[in-house]
C-alpha cells in the first residue's frame, strides 16, 4: 500500500493579511519534506468559494511550484474539476501537459464532475448536466493530449475545432487518469472505464474492502477502456484519515487540537445540510459551536493516523489489510511545526515496512492482472473521434456575427508600428543626406 498526503489548504477564520501566503510556503515546506521523507504522492484538491474550508482554487500553481522543490513524490489532483464552464478541456490539457514536463512526468490527473451548490450555482452548471459534461470533457481532454492534432470534437456540452494542443504530457501517452468515487456505484464506473478509483472512505478498512473487490470484479468482468492508457488502482481518502505523529498519543492530540474533524464537517456544511452567506459566515466558528456539543467530531486515535507511531502502524496496517492500492492522509487545521515532525518520524519509523511490503505485492498484482488486462483491452471500443481534414487551416482576421470585423486591435498595433518604421527610416535616410551634405562642404 502506497502512503500519500491530501491537501485541501484549509483556513479558518480569523484571518489576518499574510495568512493565506504562510499557508502555501508551510505547505511548500512540508511536500519538500515529504519528498525525501518516502511520501509516495501529494495530491491536491481545486475547490472553489469554498472559504475555510478548501483555499486550494489553483492546484496547477501551488503543484508547479512543489515540482520544483521535490524529485520523486508525485503530483495529483485530487481532483481538477472538468465541466467545461469552470475548465475548458484544451486549458486542462495544456495544464496538465506543461506541469508533467516541469515535474518530469510525475503527474497523477485525478479528475471530477464537481457536486457542491457553490461551485455548480457559482459557474452555473445544472447538477443534471455534471456527468455528461465530465464525460464529453474527458474524452477531448484525453484526446487534445494525445492527438497531433486534436481533430475536433462536437458534442452537447463542448465543441472545439481541429487545433494541435501543446505541449504533449510527458508520460506517454498521457498521465494515469483517475475520477472522485463518493458512492459505490462511481467505483463501478471508474471500473468499467479502466480508470483510476479516488475512493472517499467514511466507515474504516473493513467496509473499504468490500469496495476494492468490488472495483477489482467490475474491471475484470465489464472493464472497457476509454482512455489509451488504463489505470486499475483504486485508493482511499476520506473523513476518519486525518494525519498526526508525535512521540505519545497524548502529543499528536495536542498538536492536531480539533481540526481532526473539519474535512467532514465542512463536507455537511457545503455540501448537504449548511446554509453559507459569502464573505460572512464563519465555518470555523460554527465547527468550534459544534465540539462544544459533541466532542465526538474532533478525531483522535482510531479515526486517523494520529497518535504514537506504533499507534499509527497498527492504523495503516487495517487498511493495508482492506486491498486498497493507496492511502491518501489528509491534513486538517493543525500544528506546521508538528506536522512537519510527523512527515520526519513517519519517513524514519513508518513507511519503509510498507514501502517495502508494497514492492513486492506490486510485482505480484501486475503479474496476477496480466490476464485480466489483456481480456479488458479486447472490449476497448474503436475511436469514432472523426480523421483529421488535411484541407481544414484557419488564419486571418477574426470576425463577428455578420461578418463583421471585430478584433481590430492588432491590425492597428501592426499599422503602428509600421508607422513607426517608415517614420524611423525617414529619419535615418533625412540624417545621413544631411551629414553627405555637411561633408561635401
Amino acid at each position: 500500500m502506497k502512503i500519500s498526503l491530501f491537501y485541501e489548504f484549509p483556513l479558518p477564520r480569523p484571518w489576518s493579511d499574510d495568512d493565506e501566503y504562510q499557508l502555501f510556503q508551510h505547505g511548500l515546506d512540508e511536500v519538500e519534506l515529504a519528498d525525501k521523507a518516502g511520501f509516495s504522492t501529494v495530491w491536491l484538491t481545486e475547490h472553489h468559494f469554498l472559504e475555510e474550508y478548501c483555499h486550494s482554487t489553483a492546484p496547477e500553481m501551488f503543484l508547479a511550484a512543489a515540482s520544483q522543490r521535490t524529485k520523486n513524490i508525485r503530483l495529483g489532483f485530487g481532483v481538477m474539476h472538468l465541466p467545461p464552464p469552470i475548465n475548458h478541456p484544451a486549458r486542462i490539457a495544456e495544464r496538465v501537459s506543461t506541469l508533467d514536463h516541469l515535474s518530469n512526468g510525475r503527474v497523477e490527473f485525478g479528475t471530477g464532475e464537481g457536486s457542491s451548490v457553490a461551485e455548480l450555482g457559482g459557474f452555473n452548471i445544472d447538477p443534471a448536466d455534471k456527468r455528461a459534461m465530465w464525460e464529453e470533457a474527458l474524452e477531448v481532454t484525453i484526446r487534445c493530449m494525445t492527438e497531433t492534432p486534436f481533430s475536433g470534437f462536437k458534442g452537447e456540452h463542448v465543441e472545439m475545432p481541429a487545433r494541435n494542443v501543446i505541449p504533449k504530457p510527458r508520460q506517454n501517452p498521457h498521465p494515469p487518469v483517475w475520477v472522485a468515487c463518493t458512492r459505490p456505484s462511481s467505483v463501478q464506473m471508474a471500473a468499467h472505464k479502466a480508470i483510476g478509483a479516488l475512493s472517499f472512505a467514511y466507515t474504516g478498512p473493513e467496509a473499504l474492502k468490500t469496495r476494492v473487490d468490488g472495483y477489482y470484479q467490475e474491471f475484470a468482468e465489464k472493464g472497457a477502456p476509454v482512455t489509451p492508457e488504463i489505470n486499475p488502482n483504486i485508493l482511499a481518502i476520506g473523513g476518519d484519515l486525518s494525519m498526526m505523529v508525535a512521540k505519545t498519543d497524548e502529543e499528536a492530540l495536542k498538536r492536531l487540537g480539533i481540526g481532526g474533524g473539519f474535512f467532514s464537517f465542512g463536507i455537511m456544511h457545503y455540501y448537504m445540510t449548511g446554509m453559507h452567506t459569502p464573505g460572512r459566515t464563519g465555518v470555523w466558528e460554527l465547527y468550534e459551536q459544534a465540539v462544544k456539543e459533541d466532542p465526538t467530531l474532533a478525531y483522535g486515535p482510531g479515526r486517523g493516523a494520529i497518535g504514537s507511531p506504533e499507534t499509527v502502524r497498527e492504523f495503516l496496517r487495517g487498511y493495508e489489510a482492506s486491498g486498497v492500492d493507496e492511502i491518501i492522509l489528509l491534513l486538517n487545521p493543525r500544528s506546521h511545526e508538528g506536522t512537519m515532525e510527523s512527515i520526519e518520524i513517519m519517513g524514519r519509523e513508518i513507511l519503509p515496512e510498507f514501502i517495502e511490503r508494497h514492492e513486492k505485492l506490486a510485482a505480484e498484482k501486475a503479474k496476477r492482472l496480466e490476464p485480466v488486462i489483456e481480456q479488458v483491452e479486447k472490449r476497448r471500443q474503436p475511436s469514432d473521434a472523426p480523421l483529421f481534414d488535411e484541407t481544414y487551416s484557419f488564419g486571418g482576421l477574426p470576425t463577428g456575427r455578420g461578418g463583421k470585423f471585430t478584433a481590430g486591435e492588432i491590425p492597428e498595433a501592426m499599422a503602428e508600428i509600421n508607422e513607426g518604421r517608415v517614420k524611423a527610416a525617414q529619419a535615418e535616410k533625412e540624417a545621413r543626406e544631411k551629414a553627405a551634405r555637411e561633408q561635401a562642404g
